[in-house]
């Protein structure tokens, strides 16, 4: 059972972080029920989702070899929170009060800097963690625009388990950052490097927990 065990670890691996992805997405995600904190809470995601990807991704594509894995990733992460968009559906809400992140053209990204530098590991650490921490919070502001008014809906369609400091009120657009794109993609580019050495190592342990 323990030799199953050890030769499947990157599935279980790809399973937890995924599954944490998705949580992670619910709840820092929810950025469409915009508060007083819309854009802090915008650039916090930014990053959640950035460190989040970049480490799943780069583990799974460094424990394959294959580029091409770390989209495969950000599909999984996709599905599982399309999933999860279910149970708010099922409650009353609209299928867009989670707006699910897009995580894909980041991924494509860094399956890319995998295979231009062949198969590199030192360059898929940087020039891979500062494409995704660089695209990701300008991909999920496009993602931003093209759904419902996010004020219309909190105020439609409120939450009555919500304590009242998370009531949804009018939001102060600029009065914590004038970019949250810029501070999300700034941040981001430099911590999913670190994030993206974690992921490689993640590789090194699991063989040689395989191997023990």
């Amino acid at each position: 059972v323990m030799v199953w065990l050890r030769r499947c670890t990157h599935y279980l691996f790809i399973v937890v972080v995924a599954v944490n992805s998705t949580l992670l997405a619910i709840n820092a995600g929810d950025y469409i029920f915009y508060t007083d904190w819309a854009w802090t809470s915008y650039t916090v995601f930014s990053i959640s989702q950035t460190l989040m990807l970049t480490d799943g991704a780069v583990y799974y594509l460094t424990f394959t070899g294959v580029p091409g894995t770390a989209t495969y990733y950000g599909l999984i992460m996709t599905v599982y929170t399309w999933v999860a968009k279910g149970a708010w559906f099922a409650l009353g809400y609209p299928y867009d009060f989670i707006v699910t992140p897009i995580w894909l053209p980041s991924a494509m990204l860094l399956d890319l800097a995998y295979w231009a530098t062949k198969r590199n590991k030192h360059s898929l650490i940087l020039f891979g963690g500062v494409l995704v921490g660089m695209s990701l919070p300008l991909f999920n502001m496009v993602n931003l625009i093209t759904v419902a008014d996010p004020l219309e809906t909190a105020f439609k369609y409120p939450r009555p388990t919500l304590p009242p400091y998370m009531t949804p009120i009018e939001p102060q657009v600029g009065k914590f950052y004038n970019s949250p794109v810029a501070l999300g993609a700034g941040a981001g580019a430099v911590l999913s490097v670190t994030f993206a050495a974690l992921g490689c190592k993640l590789t090194t342990w699991t063989y040689r927990w395989m191997a023990a």
